[in-house]
């Protein structure tokens, strides 16, 4: 999984800054932030809506998507998979609950 992560890392960062005419990753940057942010929520909405259903094909792709979309903000944030990763491996092993009050 790491590395299909990886790969979309750099698929991303590839079509990032390529013409927005030819790629999708590139039209949706060339729209901002704020844009890409709406799409993050959408896709997470479609994500919860479709667990809902219960139908697992369905929660699959939209989670797929959700995850695609959520990169190419992390991407324009300057957020990197290795950061994700590093702060996970941080907070392993530490209860959720303590995490959370950690926070404050």
């Amino acid at each position: 999984m790491r590395d299909t992560l990886i790969r979309l890392e750099q698929t991303i960062a590839q079509r990032a800054d390529a013409a927005p005419e030819i790629s999708y990753v590139a039209s949706l940057c060339a729209k901002g932030r704020g844009k890409i942010a709406q799409k993050v929520g959408e896709e997470a909405t479609e994500t919860i809506i479709a667990a809902l259903s219960g139908d697992a094909a369905h929660v699959t792709a939209e989670a797929a998507d959700l995850i695609f979309h959520l990169m190419i903000l992390l991407r324009d944030v300057g957020v990197t998979l290795d950061d994700i990763l590093a702060e996970l491996d941080r907070r392993e092993g530490v209860s959720g609950l303590a995490e959370k009050a950690s926070r404050t």
